[in-house]
């Protein structure tokens, strides 16, 4: 038999279509990669003008912003203070840079406003106006108290404008606020914000009672903007940006200002007699000791300790702690100033601080068991 013809099996087709597909795959990356640069080698070597877009008009509130900062500008200072050091080693004496800061023109008479802490320390003080003049400074009053400083340059001719004045009792949170200052250094700065918060008190880094009634802004307020203007939206002053509350040194949204209220009561004194000389009732107190005392009894007032001979307190009634056969005999809790209460004794001071020596004020006084209305005459201070 003749053999059986083997068996046939077709060739196998080979499919191109995958390596096709992935070759154009690799061509059009590489193209896609070196297609600017190609355009580049193509394109002419000649920088092509663009043309400006329009802008247009500036929004209203960008409008008042710039005015704003305009009228104010020439109101505001820049202050550089020295100190004089002693060499350990030849025991000369020579000045170096202490610090900078920031002021406003007071009046047509060359004072100029600023923070006390800004000079504090000082040997001398130099104040540098919006047009580049610098002109000495001297010392014409301080209230460390409110961390106001009064200082008088000597302008002959084109004097600065002073800052326009507006008011602080009436001012609302939310309302819009503008910090002119001077920030590390960086002359003439403006920022803005709103009034966070009203009647802050912080303490006194130099004793004493709190410094109270401050505005509380988030305006961007950093070291240098001290003693410079804060202003509201008619660019009045309402307050003397004083400090930050920042945990890095720096703004955090937390800044202080004294209200100008506040300013009007203190720098004409300033001006006027050198020192700030506050309202009083003519009683002795003690903070700490008071403190003990609302904590024992629940009462929240001013444990009047003794009365002043003399006082406008001895005149208008008041006691203080009295020594009986039976024992000690408490005197006079000051409540409340015209209807305010004060449940400490810094509260109390800064009652008294928004009057003026001389004003009649109603005291509310519990003597035991019973509360009485009290009037009196506010007097000088020591």
């Amino acid at each position: 038999m003749p053999p059986s013809p083997a068996p046939f099996y077709p060739a196998p087709v080979r499919r191109r279509w995958p390596r096709i597909v992935l070759g154009l795959a690799v061509l059009f990356a590489l193209a896609y990669f070196f297609l600017p640069q190609f355009e580049a080698w193509l394109a002419p070597h000649e920088a092509v003008p663009r043309t400006v877009t329009a802008r247009g008009d500036l929004a209203a509130d960008e409008q008042s912003t710039i005015e704003l900062f305009e009228k104010a500008r020439d109101s505001v200072v820049y202050i550089s203070t020295a100190q004089r050091v002693r060499d350990v080693w030849t025991r000369n004496v020579f000045t170096v840079p202490r610090g900078t800061g920031s002021g406003f023109v007071w009046d047509d008479a060359g004072h100029v406003v600023t923070n006390f802490h800004v000079i504090d320390g000082a040997a001398q003080a130099t104040v540098k106006l919006a047009d580049g003049r610098d002109y000495p400074a001297a010392l014409v009053g301080a209230s460390p108290a409110h961390d106001i400083a009064v200082l008088k340059i000597g302008v002959g001719f084109k004097r600065p404008p002073p800052v326009p004045i507006g008011t602080s009792h009436d001012l609302k949170v939310g309302q819009k606020v503008f910090a002119i200052g001077n920030p590390f250094g960086l002359d003439w700065t403006l920022t803005s914000g709103i009034v966070s918060a009203l009647d802050r008190s912080l303490p006194n880094e130099r004793g004493g009672p709190p410094i109270e009634h401050l505005i509380q802004t988030d305006a961007s307020i950093n070291p240098g903007n001290s003693g410079g203007p804060l202003l509201d939206s008619a660019g009045r002053l309402i307050g003397i940006n004083t400090a930050i509350y920042s945990p890095s040194g720096a703004s955090a949204g937390i800044g202080f200002a004294v209200p100008v209220d506040t300013v009007m009561r203190v720098v004409p004194q300033l001006i006027a007699t050198g020192r700030y000389i506050r309202p009083a009732l003519g009683i002795e107190a003690d903070d700490t000791l008071n403190q003990r005392l609302v904590g024992a009894t629940g009462i929240a007032g001013v444990f009047v300790l003794r009365v002043l001979p003399g006082s406008a307190a001895e005149k208008a009634g008041l006691t203080g702690v009295r020594m009986t056969a039976a024992g000690i005999e408490a005197g006079d809790i000051i409540l409340a100033v015209d209807g305010k209460p004060v449940e400490s004794l810094p509260k109390l001071l800064a009652r008294l601080d928004d009057y003026q020596v001389g004003d009649t004020v109603t005291l509310s006084v519990r003597q035991g068991e019973v509360t009485r209305d009290v009037k009196l005459t506010l007097q000088p201070g020591a």
